[in-house]
């Protein structure tokens, strides 16, 4: 592998890129040095590329941690193809993923008592609950897409602005999707609480409801929403690359705060597993579709790969370019009624990140 590519792939890891943020918004901090000397030492990028050690390996006796994830959701391939390409062992960790298809409450729950030490979960779901004092703390960005709005073609919804009083539907009110797109309808103008109706439907149903006229359009994530489009024939109106949505991530990792106090280098190490993962999904689309297929219904590789390709699996801020999106999403959350007016974004996305990248472990 050559060392400008890896390089490359190292710099897309350390999160370089930060969205702007309202006024008082927080001044960037310094650069990052523990992924600075791995960017300057060629054996450790030719370990990220595949060799004997991983970039992030905690030291001493292998780690056994528990990461808790939805197989389904494409969002989470990551995870998969860092256990099955080894990215966890050469990171010193022998990690049990777990199928999680409980709440976001009960996961955050899980990961805050010690039930599981680490979980992939959406931003916009997350937020409100870490906000109520969770100690979980979110280490990485995971890759940002994958949420998407349809609506019928000829339907006369051609933006986001196009809903006022239509009826949007959704697969829960507190969906991230939803959330995402009430905040561009809000950052339009319109009220997302009383200019625009919600119905709720099962994901695999909302195809049906929108052609049936229940309601006008439909949000919901990948792989479903996907599928839908291709089958459907559906119009996307936005998704959540959108405009100046571009660079925003949306899927994040969490880790107890328990294992960053007591082993901070397993929680750097998983950390760092995942990010490699996530760059050979970027580089490799096409076999990370074939590693996830067994896990997608009424789908194929080349449209998984499709998917893959859409999204942004090659961009993973932390640090504090996590920060800054962070609190953007924190002080928009507000335009739609789930964060607290007097909570302070900066505060808030301090308070429940850890930068365990940018350290070297002793």
């Amino acid at each position: 592998m050559s060392l400008p590519s890896s390089r490359r792939a190292l710099l897309r890891a350390a999160g370089t890129a930060a969205l702007a943020l309202p006024a008082g918004a927080m001044a960037p901090r310094a650069a990052l040095p523990g992924l600075d000397a791995i960017l300057n030492d060629p054996a450790a990028i030719c370990r990220v590329a595949g060799g004997a050690g991983g970039a992030f390996a905690a030291p001493g006796p292998r780690r056994k941690l528990t990461l808790s994830f939805n197989a389904n959701a494409i969002c989470t391939v990551g995870a998969t193809v860092a256990a099955q390409q080894g990215f966890f062992a050469r990171n010193n960790l022998d990690v049990e993923l777990v199928n999680f298809g409980g709440s976001t409450d009960q996961l955050l729950e899980a990961i805050a008592t010690g039930k599981s030490d680490a979980g992939i979960g959406m931003a916009l779901r997350w937020l409100k609950p870490l906000e109520q004092g969770f100690d979980v703390r979110i280490t990485t960005a995971i890759h940002g897409g994958c949420m998407r709005l349809f609506a019928l073609p000829g339907s006369g919804i051609k933006s986001v602005a196009d809903l006022r009083g239509k009826v949007l539907g959704v697969t829960d009110m507190g969906a991230p999707d939803k959330n995402f797109f009430g905040i561009l309808a809000a950052r339009l103008g319109l009220d997302p609480i009383k200019d625009i109706a919600y119905r709720v439907f099962p994901g695999d149903l909302l195809g049906e409801a929108l052609k049936r006229g229940d309601v006008q359009a439909i949000t919901l994530g990948d792989p479903m929403a996907w599928i839908l489009r291709e089958r459907d024939g559906l119009h996307e109106v936005a998704n959540n690359l959108s405009g100046d949505y571009a660079d925003r991530t949306c899927c994040i990792l969490g880790v107890r705060g328990s294992l960053l106090r007591e082993d901070r280098a397993a929680a750097r190490a998983v950390t760092g597993a995942l990010l490699e993962a996530q760059d050979w999904v970027h580089a490799n689309p096409d076999a990370a579709a074939e590693i996830f297929l067994p896990n997608a219904r009424n789908t194929t590789a080349a449209q998984l790969a499709a998917m893959l390709r859409s999204h942004t699996h090659g961009d993973h801020p932390h640090g504090a370019a996590l920060s800054h999106q962070l609190a953007a999403y924190i002080e928009e959350l507000k335009l739609v009624k789930v964060i607290r007016p007097n909570t302070n974004p900066q505060r808030l996305a301090e308070r429940i990140q850890a930068d365990v990248l940018g350290e070297v472990p002793a």
